[in-house]
């Protein structure tokens, strides 16, 4: 499966929303699939992936209508965690994130995303961390 570096943590902070039915379908049975118990090969690409296929933001290959800040939020994550465009375990990929994350890098990260503010995405990546602050 392809995924993009910033959906590591989209995928986590999902939670039944998204930009159309089709995409919610596609990212329903996606997210399923990743959250399995069982261990998922993921390649990382700074490019269009699974879950873009069926956003109706994508223009095409390589191309978002949003593609600056999906760019920008792609290489924090890689930045932020030193990762690769390479093929990596998801459930490791994400447990290293829960790890790592901060409050600050998270909020750095997700500056501009419209779905930060109402996602589950801080209760799911920081956890303990998120409520510590909160």
């Amino acid at each position: 499966m392809d995924l993009r570096p910033h959906h590591l943590l989209c995928t986590q902070g999902y939670s039944g929303k998204g930009y159309s039915s089709e995409f919610v379908e596609n990212m329903n049975q996606i997210t399923r699939k990743l959250r399995s118990r069982e261990p998922v090969k993921v390649r990382l690409t700074c490019s269009t992936d699974d879950l873009c296929a069926k956003c109706p933001n994508m223009l095409g290959t390589d191309l978002c209508s949003t593609n600056d800040k999906v760019k920008r939020f792609d290489r924090k994550v890689m930045e932020y965690f030193h990762l690769e465009e390479k093929e990596y375990i998801y459930q490791e990929l994400v447990e290293k994130i829960r790890e790592e994350m901060t409050p600050q890098m998270l909020s750095d990260i997700c500056d501009g995303c419209s779905w930060y503010p109402v996602s589950a995405c801080r209760e799911k990546i920081l956890g303990e961390k998120w409520k510590a602050e909160g």
